[in-house]
This record gives C-alpha cells, sequence and structure tokens, in this order.
C-alpha cells in the first residue's frame, strides 16, 4: 500500500475551494492508501499571523478536515510542530537543495513580490515542504499543478541526498487527483483563496445566508446567445453544480443554456441548494466535534505520537548515514 503525504496550512477559514480542490479527494485516497495529513503550522508563520491564535486555529482545523470525512482510525492525522524532527530534517536537506532552484521557485517569487518584509522561511519553504513528505518516506504526495515544481525540488532533494548518503528516501510520484478548481464568485478569473476579500470566497461553515448572497450576485455575462463561449463565471457556476448535483440536472441546464434559454437565477438557485446539500452534513459533524474539543485534543495527542515513533525512527537512521551523533 502507497505511503501519501499531504499538508493544510492552518490560515483561516476553510473554503468550498479548498473541500473541493483538495480535502474531498484526501477522504478518498484513505480508502486505498496509508495516509499522512499534517496540519502544517510551521509553514503559517511564514506570513503574517496571531501567535496567540494559532494553535486554536490549528484544533479547529483538524475539526474541519474530520467533519469532511477524515477518518483519524484510518489516516495519521497531526500538527506538524508537535513533532520536531521536521525542522531538524528540514536543515540536513538544506545541505542537499540548491540554492538555485530556490531563487526559482514560482510562489517565492509571487509572495516576495507582494511583501515588504521577505523573511528567509519563505525562501527555504520548500525546504520543510520536502522535510515534511521525505520524513514518512511518503511514495505519492496529492497535488494540483500550482504545487508540481515544489514536488519536483523534493524529488530532486532526495536524488541529492540519497547520491550523497546512501539510498534512504523514495522520489514521491504526484497523485494528479481529480480536485475541482472553483473560482471565485466576485471574480472567476482568478482562483477562490483566503488571501483574497470576504467577497471572493464561500467558506464551508458560512452562514448560508451569506452564501446565497454571494451565489445570487455571481459574476455571469449578459446572457446565453449573447458570447461565442460560456463566459468564466458561468463556466464557474457549472462547475459548482456538476461537483454537487446529479448529472440529469446539470445536462438540463446545459441544454438550456445551448438553446439560448437558461435563466441565471434558476441557475444560481441549484447551485445553492445543491451546494448546501452538501455541506450541511459537514457543518453537523462539525458542531458535534466542537462540543467533544477535549476528545480531538486526544486525537491530535495520538496522531503526534503515531507521527513521532515514525519520524524518530527515520530520523536516527538519518542521522546515522550523514556523521551526526544519535
Amino acid at each position: 500500500m502507497a505511503k501519501v503525504f499531504s499538508g493544510i496550512q492552518p490560515t483561516g477559514e476553510l473554503h468550498i475551494g479548498n473541500y473541493f480542490g483538495a480535502i474531498r479527494n484526501w477522504v478518498q485516497l484513505q480508502q486505498e492508501h496509508d495516509c499522512v495529513y499534517s496540519i502544517v503550522d510551521l509553514h503559517a508563520i511564514t506570513s503574517d499571523y496571531d501567535p496567540q491564535s494559532l494553535r486554536d486555529i490549528s484544533v479547529d482545523l483538524a475539526m474541519n478536515l474530520m467533519a469532511c470525512g477524515i477518518d483519524p482510525e484510518r489516516s495519521l492525522l497531526f500538527i506538524q510542530s508537535d513533532v520536531r524532527e521536521h525542522t531538524e530534517l528540514a536543515w540536513i536537506l538544506s545541505v542537499a537543495t540548491s540554492y538555485g532552484d530556490l531563487t526559482r521557485m514560482t510562489q517565492f517569487k509571487q509572495k516576495s513580490e507582494e511583501a515588504e518584509f521577505v523573511n528567509a522561511g519563505l525562501f527555504n519553504y520548500p525546504v520543510l515542504q520536502a522535510a515534511d513528505i521525505l520524513l514518512y518516506k511518503a511514495s505519492r504526495v496529492p497535488v494540483g499543478e500550482d504545487q508540481l515544481q515544489h514536488l519536483e525540488l523534493t524529488r530532486r532533494v532526495a536524488r541529492r541526498f540519497n547520491g550523497q548518503f546512501g539510498d534512504f528516501f523514495p522520489e514521491p510520484e504526484p497523485l494528479m487527483g481529480e480536485g475541482a478548481r472553483v473560482m471565485s464568485p466576485a471574480d472567476p478569473e482568478r482562483k477562490m483563496s483566503k488571501s483574497l476579500a470576504d467577497k471572493h470566497m464561500i467558506g464551508l461553515m458560512e452562514e448560508a445566508d451569506s452564501i446565497r448572497d454571494k451565489i445570487k450576485s455571481a459574476v455571469t455575462d449578459p446572457g446565453p446567445g449573447q458570447r461565442e463561449e460560456m463566459s468564466p463565471g458561468v463556466a464557474n457556476l457549472f462547475e459548482m453544480l456538476q461537483l454537487t448535483a446529479e448529472d440529469e440536472l446539470v445536462e438540463g441546464f446545459r441544454a438550456d443554456y445551448r438553446a439560448g434559454e437558461l435563466m441565471y437565477v434558476d441557475l444560481k438557485e441549484a447551485v445553492y441548494e445543491n451546494l448546501m446539500e452538501e455541506l450541511r452534513p459537514i457543518r453537523r459533524r462539525k458542531r458535534e466535534l466542537e462540543r467533544n474539543r477535549s476528545e480531538v485534543e486526544k486525537i491530535l495527542e495520538r496522531g503526534k505520537e503515531k507521527a513521532e515513533a515514525i519520524a524518530s525512527r527515520n530520523m536516527e537512521q538519518v542521522r546515522e548515514m550523514v556523521g551526526l551523533r544519535n
């Protein structure tokens, strides 16, 4: 059974782009793979954050993941900073990482252009990401196209380490899942993101009336028959409907669109109703977990112990291979 690793930052409320783009796929992967899922709070501190709330946000994210279907009995779920071997391995792997490779990372270039202060953690982010994956000797990583460059760097780091110190780390392969690319309802040419203003995202736990308003006001176009091809806004609405509704309903709306008879108000109402049908059981499970927060803390503690057992065993071998004391 292949070992899968993936991480998610505790940087605020989860939105439907996170869910349909990654988390729903993670839930499915549990059925066939040995999955390791980490809440990567060390990555989160490379950007502006509130130290007083980071731990609570991390625990809340764990509850959201479990509400979405991540099962701690099937998968290893833990908070990254609870396992200190992540940072130790990141330092060791930094000697197998090319400075030139790091300067060419697209995400670093983008984020450094937007930041007033560019910290070294942001620059070294991909090395810690490589350590996250390789520490558990994961052979598969679910990624979107925007993360392929980071995974390829991880493969090169593993290759250099193995070449210098002996064969130890697998070169992880990408798992290109069927995660959807959900766009902003307010600007459908931009991917839904927590870094954008509130109008650009639909939260998993957002009030129903607020979700309805965002979908109701979602950008469309002048109307069917007024464009040669479907506009990004209309395509985004159809994407959200496809993710949540029966094929028959979706095809009915598509036929109306092709015939120039589609009423966008009806499409938006269908998107809202089917989206809420998907989200209601998640919200119900989240409320149950919130009432048992102490049990969630215990689950994370057990996850930490299991992750530490794997990490410490692998790090003992790494230390020996690179000539450090155990």
